[in-house]
């Protein structure tokens, strides 16, 4: 090759690169941390937005929501991703950091409870969930339930859990041990010792379908083919409900829960433009489509 046409090449290259990195430079990047059970559908969100605004980037990563929110207080993330509220605690150690958190509901879950799928345990009551999970339980063999699980010798039962950052774990913990507690069903609203701790979700559900003895609840998203739902009753022998997007959505089934963002302050240029657009029809549909129940009524034609 000529000096003159490497020369030109050079050149050439010099200025694609240019503006290349002239584009990357006026790109906004948002950064949206939290919540596993957000993960899935907040990447969905990340990926179809560019196509509605290339000049915006959404960097995705999870690690639970106790996670982001100390990311949004600590002021490295745009964007929180919660499975649960904010602690009056949180809220005022962001304000003393200099950031006013506002809450922004943008779907529903049910919090599926899962068991092998050769467990014949098809419904559990709320209570009933509240003595195998909590601590000084007195479900502690599936055999206290009556039935005797395939290929689960032992008959103890193994109880799967996540990590106490997640706002999985937190909501659970609230909505079914703490209920327990001040019914006296329980002397303590909190989980029983020697759970399986998960860091993720899918890692509930993984186990639990490689596990006969097993029980754990995550988001009804992570659901697969190879474990069973349990539909839940609110008392004991009462009529029980199923894990669904519909009964999220009425919030009939009794461990339905809205999924939170949060932001600093009230959103304001490319990141209202963005939560503007999860809570549009369009984004409503992905996460529908992920198998979350939409804020409202939307066309998904």
């Amino acid at each position: 090759m000529s000096i003159k046409r490497l020369l030109g090449s050079t050149i050439a290259a010099t200025i694609v690169l240019a503006c290349q990195n002239s584009f990357a430079d006026t790109r906004t990047i948002i950064q949206n941390k939290g919540s596993d059970t957000l993960l899935t559908v907040a990447q969905a969100w990340a990926e179809a937005y560019p196509a509605v605004n290339p000049n915006v980037s959404v960097a995705i990563s999870g690690g639970g929501s106790g996670t982001g929110i100390a990311a949004m207080i600590n002021g490295t993330v745009d964007i929180a991703n919660a499975s649960r509220s904010m602690k009056d605690k949180e809220i005022e150690k962001a304000k003393s950091m200099g950031h006013n958190p506002v809450e922004h509901i943008v779907g529903y879950d049910a919090l599926a409870v899962f068991v092998h799928k050769e467990n014949p345990v098809t419904s559990l009551s709320l209570d009933q969930l509240a003595q195998i999970f909590g601590r000084q339980g007195r479900i502690t063999k599936w055999s206290d339930l009556g039935v005797k699980v395939p290929n689960c010798s032992s008959d103890k039962i193994v109880v799967v859990s996540r990590q106490n950052n997640s706002g999985t774990y937190a909501y659970f913990k609230e909505a079914v041990l703490q209920e327990a507690a001040k019914k006296d069903l329980l002397p303590k609203g909190s989980f029983r010792q020697g759970t399986l701790d998960m860091h993720g979700s899918k890692d509930v559900v993984d186990l639990i379908e490689k596990t006969p003895c097993a029980i754990g609840y995550s988001g009804l998203a992570y659901a697969t083919d190879h474990v069973v739902l349990i539909c839940v009753a609110t008392e004991n022998g009462g009529d029980c409900v199923s894990p669904s997007v519909a009964t999220a959505s009425d919030r009939s089934y009794p461990i339905a829960r809205p999924l939170f963002m949060y932001t600093s302050g009230t959103p304001q240029g490319e990141i209202k433009g963005y939560m503007d657009w999860i809570l549009s029809d369009a984004g409503q549909c992905i996460l529908l489509g992920k198998g979350y129940a939409p804020v409202r009524a939307v066309n998904c034609n």
